[in-house]
């Protein structure tokens, strides 16, 4: 059997696409959006000009259908310029996947089509909104309800922590509809317009990183959702939002690859000109062995995201494979970017200086998507039950 660790022609047409985006239309305004909080819409407008959002909607909805491992070229070079301006794009993504996976041809036309429509002033963004204030990887606290009531679903609830949710026109939302069910069968998922009467979105979160992607919470005040808002079946819901993990996973993990990409990029410039002792300090064996350690996780974060895609793609399982890779991802960019502000020492700490910015957004990748602690959950479900 043989093994092949290229890219196809493609491939590496879209990479060079993003990696030039990400260099000149990114990275110029990273940190006046760092400073700011301010929302990229100018970025966002340039990369649906170019092809850059929505990148998996299918063709029958105006979009590209590119499969996973096209995700992952993508999503390591855009997280290489910003990835706050990274993550304010994939966050379509999110949303957008279990509405691929389990919406009705007609929910798809209405939702899905206008997103990818060209000549548009702004894009259309969307989000992804499960996580709770009390409630985000622990299920059984999930409190959003959604009764049926004639022809319509009323839900009443709050959400937080939704990525997008100040620029969305609608939401991806999984509310309670059998208590006694829960993640068996209990949770229903909607698209629910974003101007829909009741829904409230709260006040932006000034987070300490990844500053100019939108979050904010969500109130639910008998909000009436139509039943062709349901995605797939009543009681699917928890169902297709976790699906939608084993595409999005390795995309996050992937960020995360281009952050300590440009953290280490970052360190070995600076590393061959600072000197101490009378010569570059990349010529001491400590940095050495840091930087040594960059490049050795940053392919291996790499190599574990590519097998995730590709075992998508393939059409396998691999509920774990993106687990692994968000671990292992998640906290080699925390150690990566953490080594480049030892490396800058003194000035690493200073905002003059880019590894300062990067330490800061590398954290939530060990949050968002899962937690590094859950992702070990998982994998070891997932072990133990192969076992069996």
């Amino acid at each position: 059997m043989s093994v092949n660790f290229g890219l196809s022609e493609e491939q590496i047409a879209l990479r060079d696409l993003a990696h030039d985006f990400a260099k000149n239309a990114i990275r110029p305004v990273a940190a006046h959006h760092d400073e700011t909080g301010e929302y990229p819409w100018g970025v966002l407008t340039q990369a649906h000009e170019v092809g850059l959002l929505n990148t998996h909607v299918g063709e029958e909805n105006g979009g590209l259908a590119l499969g996973a491992m096209d995700g992952m070229v993508l999503a390591e070079e855009l997280a290489w310029g910003c990835s706050g301006v990274g993550t304010a794009m994939e966050a379509n993504g999110l949303a957008q996947q279990p509405v691929i996976l389990g919406g009705s041809e007609s929910l798809k036309a209405r939702f899905l089509t206008p997103m990818t429509e060209p000549g548009r002033e702004r894009p259309q963004m969307c989000a992804y909104a499960v996580t709770e204030p009390g409630a985000g990887s622990d299920v059984q606290g999930l409190k959003t309800s959604a009764v049926k009531r004639g022809d319509k679903w009323v839900l009443n609830g709050a959400k937080m922590w939704i990525t997008n949710a100040g620029v969305a026109e609608w939401f991806f939302v999984v509310a309670v509809t059998d208590a006694a069910k829960l993640a068996r069968g209990g949770m229903t998922a909607f698209v629910v317009p974003a101007n829909t009467p009741g829904l409230t979105v709260g006040k932006k979160e000034y987070n300490m990183g990844q500053r100019c992607s939108d979050t904010r919470g969500l109130t639910f005040d008998d909000v009436e959702v139509p039943e062709e808002n349901v995605v797939g079946q009543v009681g699917d819901g928890w169902k297709l939002a976790m699906a939608a993990f084993d595409y999005t996973r390795p995309a996050v993990s992937c960020a995360a690859v281009g952050v300590a990409r440009a953290a280490m990029e970052h360190a070995l410039q600076y590393a061959t000109e600072r000197k101490t002792f009378g010569q570059p300090i990349a010529n001491h064996q400590a940095i050495q062995f840091m930087l040594s350690d960059m490049a050795m996780e940053v392919d291996a974060g790499r190599l574990l995201c590519w097998k995730s895609a590709w075992m998508k793609d393939a059409g396998l399982r691999n509920t774990k494979e993106a687990a692994m890779a968000k671990a292992f991802c998640a906290d080699m960019v925390m150690r990566t970017t953490t080594n480049a502000v030892q490396i800058y020492g003194g000035y690493g700490y200073s905002e003059e200086y880019p590894v300062e910015k990067l330490m800061r957004d590398a954290k939530i990748f060990q949050i968002y998507e899962g937690t590094s602690q859950i992702q070990r959950i998982i994998i070891a479900r997932e072990l133990l039950t192969r076992n069996k």
